[in-house]
């Protein structure tokens, strides 16, 4: 089913939650897609968190609405029961039951199912798609974080929600473990057709996941699209700062696509309205910056970390400014080097400074 016809699982708008009485999501609107995976991305205290727990109905609307599938499930006037929404959830300390088994746990997802054999297909068909066949009759004591978290994301899964919201699933996994979780679960999200939302802080796993991001800062949607647009084609300073690593040196405009700075004349693919020679900070990333010898440019090797296929430099450019990079492994320059270098970056990014 193509993406045009498809229509919304969830719906927020304008929706605000106070803690106490303090301000801690306001006028927060998105709309989620039937079958797709989104993500709220944010720094520590955002406002991520609250904004799940309100969809799930642990909060309490101050204004706006949410509806699931047209349905109206939170108001300032209506709060439909937790357990009567058609929402999954699976929490970061997994919450499983210790004195149940494995097949016992998932089970319980489904207490509402009268019919035993039933619950035996659908826990068989989960524990299979998890992939913890043989674990049916072990304790979750007896299982590794990463395969815990399987069997809470089967219990969840269970009943069959409408919608499945994830917060911070993997942040008690270690790196190797979170990232091949994330596209696990991400197959088998869309392997069964469930739209989902992930509540991170780790870009990397947003990346992995998700078919949309939402980039939430003090309360409010800074940016939602898709991953490539939030690296590519930041709104604002904090979305260009948050996605990815980038340095912010100073230019001028020349012309509506071209600027003039301490790494030379650059131009990009896109045009500003802004005037001439209006001050900006242009974004550079990693990946803009590309070793050329004998270039004009150059620069001296003040860091360096190998990572296998690439190595990330610091350089530090004649002015004091350092920019990061990223080079093919092969290309190995020593601390102190003075190296040549250019700028490749077709999706440059500027902003006016005020």
């Amino acid at each position: 089913m193509s993406a045009s016809i498809r229509s919304n699982v969830l719906e927020v708008t304008n929706i605000q939650c106070n803690y106490e009485d303090t301000v801690v999501i306001k006028d927060l609107t998105f709309r989620l897609l039937k079958g797709d995976i989104a993500c709220l991305l944010g720094p520590s205290g955002c406002g991520k968190s609250t904004i799940l727990r309100s969809i799930a109905g642990f909060e309490q609307l101050v204004s706006g609405s949410i509806k699931l599938n047209e349905e109206l499930i939170a108001s300032p006037k209506k709060c439909l029961a937790p357990e009567k929404r058609k929402i999954g959830m699976v929490f970061q300390d997994y919450a499983l039951f210790p004195h149940l088994t494995i097949s016992q746990n998932i089970a319980f997802g489904l207490s509402k199912v009268r019919d035993k054999a039933k619950i035996e297909a659908q826990v068989a068909k989960l524990i299979k798609l998890v992939d913890l066949d043989g674990y049916q009759l072990s304790y979750p004591h007896e299982l590794s974080g990463g395969q815990q978290q399987r069997v809470a994301l089967a219990r969840a899964l269970a009943p069959e929600p409408d919608l499945l919201l994830l917060d911070e699933p993997f942040s008690n996994l270690d790196a190797e473990l979170r990232n091949r979780l994330s596209i696990d679960v991400r197959n088998i999200l869309k392997t069964l057709g469930i739209s989902a939302i992930l509540v991170t802080h780790d870009q990397k796993e947003a990346f992995a996941m998700c078919d949309q991001i939402g980039v939430i800062d003090q309360g409010k949607v800074q940016q939602w699209g898709k991953p490539y647009e939030l690296y590519h084609e930041p709104v604002n300073p904090f979305v260009a700062r948050f996605i990815g690593q980038g340095t912010f040196i100073e230019g001028i405009t020349l012309t509506p696509d071209t600027f003039s700075s301490e790494l030379g004349i650059l131009q990009g693919n896109r045009a500003y309205n802004w005037q001439e020679e209006t001050k900006v900070e242009i974004l550079i990333r990693p990946d803009d910056v590309v070793y050329q010898p004998g270039a004009n440019l150059s620069a001296t090797v003040s860091g360096k970390v190998f990572a296998g296929t690439a190595t990330r430099y610091q350089l530090r450019l004649d002015s004091g400014t350092l920019i990061d990079t990223i080079f093919p492994s092969h290309q190995d320059f020593l601390i102190g080097e003075s190296i040549g270098i250019a700028v490749d970056a077709e999706h440059l990014i500027a902003y006016k400074i005020a």
